[in-house]
């Protein structure tokens, strides 16, 4: 007889692993990099995507998508980015409802400095993998992302 309660799916705890997980990542590499660089781990974020981007913007729309935040959300991040210095906001030239969000000179140093922070922790982090394990769990999380 096979059991069709939905709570005894093992994908329930899979699901509960990967959110307890990420949790527990951003808060710690996040406490980390807040503490010696004063630089809340979503700004690492954006300034990563938006240096990694063409001509270092995203539109305001992909960004919160790449980010998982609603548009008003990644609108009030973006307002205290810029007032920090580390990002600007750029019309599109084709379509005028259009913003994009910027990488400056300021958030590209900001970026480099807290890079090396933020990388000596996730050396640590992950260190329980092996380089293979790793290309495996890349690969995996690709996938995932893609059917998400």
């Amino acid at each position: 007889m096979v059991n069709d309660d939905p709570l005894d799916d093992p994908l329930l705890t899979t699901f509960g692993y990967l959110i307890e997980v990420s949790g527990r990542l951003q808060r710690s590499l996040g406490q980390v990099l807040d503490e010696r660089m004063s630089l809340p781990i979503g700004w690492l974020e954006v300034l990563l995507r938006l240096s990694r981007s063409d001509d270092g913007q995203l539109a305001m729309g992909v960004l919160a998508e790449q980010i998982v935040l609603t548009t008003g959300g990644v609108t009030r991040l973006i307002d205290r980015m810029e007032k920090a210095g580390y990002v600007e906001r750029r019309p599109c030239p084709n379509d005028r409802r259009v913003l994009y969000a910027g990488i400056t000179d300021a958030g590209s140093a900001r970026l480099h400095e807290a890079a090396g922070v933020h990388v000596e922790g996730l050396h640590q982090t992950f260190g329980v993998f092996t380089t293979k394990e790793l290309a495996t769990f890349d690969r995996l999380l690709i996938k995932l992302r893609a059917a998400s």
